[in-house]
């Protein structure tokens, strides 16, 4: 991580000893253990600046009570048909650890369609996912690998990508805002893959307008990009559509369950403990298992600016190959 301004870590630690005790309970579910390491998230994200990280911070842990995420993990997606839906539409998913104990997450970007749920339940599965990685799988990463581990890994999968995937962007920048406000900084490298022309066209665009510190973390490969990933991860651990050369199918596995679908182990033990969680409180009252409604800040985030540069993009690439047409009613709301 190199030199940590040390001055700005102690000043930020002594502001947030002065919340108040509803904020330090939230905060414990935030830092699982690790406070230090997680004020240093939020100072990175705010490029050092004390005032602003601590005001981000305050924003997240009131976020959490308001939207009551510190039980989120009780609630689970019911019924199953349902959440296999959403499993099937929002192709996410673990495929396993890096040779350095990251955990590695693939996902669809392309292939998936968020069509079979709402746009609440879309939402619900994601923070879900979030508290799931942050409260059980990175502490279970840091007990067996024996340092603290607080990241993860990404491979993006482009397969499929299309231009009607402009009509996904409204709720692809809600979900970015959640994790820009509420999740800064958990992702170590995104690894982009399987890339079509529309994608390359975007990214000469998107990427100036990029942090630097984002741009660090995003390295597009080349086809699949089994080659390069093999050398941070074991064969076993690549993501299904990286396990041959080539353009791959976010849809089919080359050997097994692809890791999006809800058979494979990750979405079974993670849709297991939510309905363990959710039985435990049921013991205390009843549950109302209903779709999550969050609030999502208003703000000009750099996913919000990058949202509204992919849409112009889109829109020229469909003029020029006469498919205007097509994208009149796909515009970004708010």
């Amino acid at each position: 991580m190199g030199l940590v301004p040390q001055d700005a870590i102690k000043q930020f630690q002594v502001l947030i000893d002065q919340v108040d005790e509803q904020l330090k309970k939230t905060f414990q579910n935030i830092h699982q253990g690790y406070p230090r390491e997680t004020l240093v998230r939020f100072l990175k994200a705010r490029e050092w600046n004390v005032a602003k990280a601590h005001k981000m911070l305050v924003d997240c842990l009131n976020w959490r009570i308001q939207n009551e995420i510190d039980s989120l993990l009780a609630k689970p997606i019911v019924p199953v048909d349902l959440y296999r839906a959403v499993r099937d539409s929002q192709l996410v998913g673990m495929s396993g650890y890096s040779k350095e104990g990251f955990p590695v997450f693939a996902v669809g970007v392309g292939l998936s369609k968020f069509d079979k749920a709402s746009v609440h339940y879309y939402v619900q599965s994601h923070i879900q996912i979030n508290e799931y990685r942050d409260r059980v799988i990175l502490p279970s990463a840091t007990k067996k690998y024996g340092r603290y581990i607080g990241t993860c890994v990404k491979v993006l999968d482009m397969t499929g990508l299309k231009l009607s995937a402009l009509s996904q962007i409204k709720l692809l920048t809600t979900i970015s805002t959640i994790d820009d406000l509420n999740y800064p900084e958990k992702t170590e490298t995104y690894y982009i893959v399987n890339v079509p022309y529309i994608f390359s066209a975007c990214w000469k665009v998107v990427k100036p307008l990029l942090q630097e510190r984002t741009r660090r973390k995003i390295q597009v490969l080349q086809g699949s990009g089994r080659e390069e990933l093999l050398k941070i991860m074991d064969y076993a651990s690549l993501p299904h559509f990286c396990k041959r050369e080539g353009s791959g199918s976010s849809r089919h596995s080359t050997n097994g369950t692809d890791c999006f679908s809800l058979d494979h182990a990750f979405h079974q033990e993670l849709y297991n403990y939510i309905k363990q969680q959710s039985l435990s409180l049921e013991h205390v009252g009843p549950i109302k298992h209903c779709s999550f409604h969050v609030n999502v800040p208003d703000t000009d985030s750099e996913g919000r600016k990058i949202a509204l540069t992919i849409e112009s993009e889109l829109n020229k690439l469909g003029g020029q190959n006469g498919l205007s047409h097509s994208l009149d009613d796909l515009k970004i709301n708010g």
